[in-house]
């Protein structure tokens, strides 16, 4: 089943409501548009449409800010709202066309927050197909890797959630509601920040279980976060969305490697180490204080070099000296993507030879901090 999600040219509304909620949320909107109505603010212009595509059997995360449409985006596929402009397709076909109860039995969706009935395990996953047999049901909670913690229950099925679930542990609550979107053999799974609510112990073990699911069953899975770090773990591909626009999208290994756009950098910034030498420079840390001459660069590199012995290679070459104060080597789809952070020190003319030779060699440079003189 093929899943497109197209954003069409953004109106004044939407365009307002993204400004409450990246600058102003405690602003109602005849406040926020009242201000822009007397030119205090201004919000961007329409901006063209873009898609994102979901290919069948894929896993593609839905990536951006708090505001940005993630969520939204999640409630129109299965029709709990309708689009007023774009579209969503199923197999070329527009979701408003689609029967409601035929389009909500082919999307299980897994949310953050786990809403479980005072009432037993059973009727718990039953819920999400009434009529499912207690067979079916077994079969839901297998699948979702939770029969053997239910068999380990003196009431096993009949065990009582308690309200809200409070009587089971997050990754069980979790995998409660996974078994419950599953009941309906759904052909694709919509993950809205299914996991960041758990542990980073249950978190690995949710993520195994969606990569599983994948694998075992070619269940479509999109999820929705704001972690970086849970894209790179399971997913295929990534889509940025920003202000309710897909901004930028890829393999996850081409984005995390070659990131175009700011905000798509602000996250994978995140899930890297790297970026502590800003935080260390405005304090005025021992550790970035540059001689005169030196300046302190930021080194990426992808797959194709990052086993080459490239810092020793340039010192020599060079006769230039590379302290390094931060490495990081990160793995996105089995492959690796490394950067490092040195203070170069040397003469003048053999650092930007230096500089020249890694740019060829496909090596990102990026000057953090610079006292040559007379630059």
């Amino acid at each position: 089943m093929t899943l497109e999600l197209t954003v069409k040219t953004e109106d004044a509304g939407t365009r307002l409501d993204a400004f409450i909620a990246a600058h102003a949320p405690e602003l109602t909107r005849s406040q926020a548009a009242r201000l822009i109505e007397e030119g205090a603010v201004t919000v961007g212009s329409a901006r063209p449409a873009k898609s994102a595509r979901v290919a069948p059997g894929e896993t593609v995360a839905l990536v951006g800010p708090s505001g940005g449409g993630k969520s939204t985006l999640c409630q129109l596929v299965p029709r709990f709202y309708d689009v007023s402009s774009g579209s969503i397709t199923l197999d070329g076909l527009d979701v408003r066309r689609i029967r409601q109860r035929d389009l909500r039995r082919s999307i299980g969706i897994v949310q953050q927050d786990v809403f479980l009935f005072a009432d037993t395990i059973r009727e718990n996953i039953r819920y999400g197909r009434p009529d499912a047999t207690d067979a079916e049901v077994e079969q839901a909670a297998r699948k979702a890797e939770l029969l053997e913690d239910i068999q380990a229950m003196p009431d096993g099925f009949d065990t009582y959630v308690g309200e809200r679930g409070t009587l089971l542990s997050g990754g069980q609550k979790q995998r409660v509601a996974i078994a419950r979107a599953l009941a309906n053999d759904p052909q694709v799974l919509l993950c809205d920040e299914a996991t960041s609510a758990l542990d980073p112990q249950t978190t690995k073990a949710i993520l195994h279980l969606l990569k599983q699911l994948n694998e075992t069953l070619g269940i479509t899975i999109v999820l929705i976060t704001h972690e970086m770090a849970v894209v790179k773990e399971i997913c295929d591909r990534v889509a940025v969305m920003e202000y309710g626009r897909v901004v930028e999208q890829g393999e996850v290994f081409t984005v995390f490697a070659e990131p175009k756009q700011d905000i798509t950098k602000s996250f994978i910034h995140t899930t890297s180490n790297l970026q502590k030498v800003e935080a260390l420079i405005a304090e005025d840390s021992p550790v970035t204080r540059l001689q005169p001459g030196e300046l302190i660069v930021r080194l990426s590199y992808v797959q194709r070099n990052v086993n080459e012995p490239i810092i020793s290679a340039v010192s020599q070459m060079f006769n230039v000296s590379l302290n390094i104060i931060f490495a990081d080597i990160t793995i996105v789809q089995d492959s690796p993507i490394g950067g490092t952070v040195a203070i170069i020190s040397g003469e003048r003319k053999q650092i930007t030879k230096a500089i020249e030779y890694l740019i060829e060699k496909n090596v990102g440079v990026e000057v953090i901090k610079d006292a040559r003189a007379d630059r």
